[in-house]
């Protein structure tokens, strides 16, 4: 798995944020895209998503929307994301859509990180985790990760596992702090520069150690934004009912 570049000035104050995390739909994949290409270097081929939602059974992707901002509003447009996200002018208009992506809406909440991952009998691989990068720095980024986990112990997962660069070592601190520890090194993982990946396993996520741990992280993320859940498969550590 690749993370997102990472930003080292110009990130805004962290400010407590109305969240509801969700799955990804198809008409997600537009906004999903533009934060991809916003992130990595190596972003996924254009109809990977669309495939991994449709097709893999194995599959299951989330988003996390910013209740208090649209789409339309001008805070929430930045530079080539903004000009990727508006629909087709006249006369193209008319013209039959050949892309595969589904068509920009306005109006919606804005989409600040998306995440997903593969569910292989007892073990879950996180594929993918990025945010917006005006959010970073403000949490958002765990936040998924948290979601990631929770609908990891829904599924009966036993571990969760991930790839991260060797260079990535804010990645690589956020993974420690939920007891991912690294088993072993996939030379040259990553073809833009041959950058080994370091692969990472959490604890086993049914023992009693790992889910205080885990509540210990869902309360203090709980200090800094709200949200809500609507994914069916649970673990129930995120929900509404798991509050204080």
């Amino acid at each position: 798995m690749e993370q997102p570049k990472a930003i080292s000035d110009g990130r805004p104050e962290p400010q407590p944020m109305n969240l509801r995390i969700e799955p990804m739909q198809l008409e997600d994949v537009a906004e999903v895209r533009s934060i991809e290409e916003a992130s990595f270097s190596l972003p996924w081929p254009r109809n990977a998503y669309r495939r991994e939602i449709v097709e893999n059974r194995l599959a299951r992707y989330f988003v996390i929307r910013d209740l208090d901002a649209t789409t339309d509003s001008e805070e929430s447009t930045h530079g080539p994301l903004s000009e990727r996200m508006r629909t087709r002018r006249f006369p193209f208009s008319l013209l039959p859509s050949v892309d595969i992506e589904p068509d920009w809406r306005y109006g919606r909440p804005t989409l600040v990180a998306y995440g997903g991952l593969w569910l292989m009998v007892d073990e879950a691989h996180i594929t993918t985790i990025a945010s917006r990068p005006d959010v970073r720095g403000q949490n958002i980024g765990e936040l998924m990760l948290t979601a990631l986990i929770d609908v990891a112990i829904g599924l009966a997962a036993r571990w969760v596992t991930l790839e991260v660069r060797v260079s990535n070592s804010l990645a690589r601190t956020l993974y420690k702090k939920y007891s991912f520890r690294s088993t072993g090194i996939r030379p040259r993982y990553y073809s833009d520069n041959q950058e080994d990946a370091l692969v990472m396993w959490s604890e086993d996520v049914n023992l009693e150690s790992f889910q205080c741990l885990f509540q210990e992280r869902i309360a203090a993320l709980r200090q800094k934004h709200t949200w809500t859940t609507t994914y069916p498969e649970t673990g129930g550590f995120l929900g509404d009912s798991a509050r204080d």
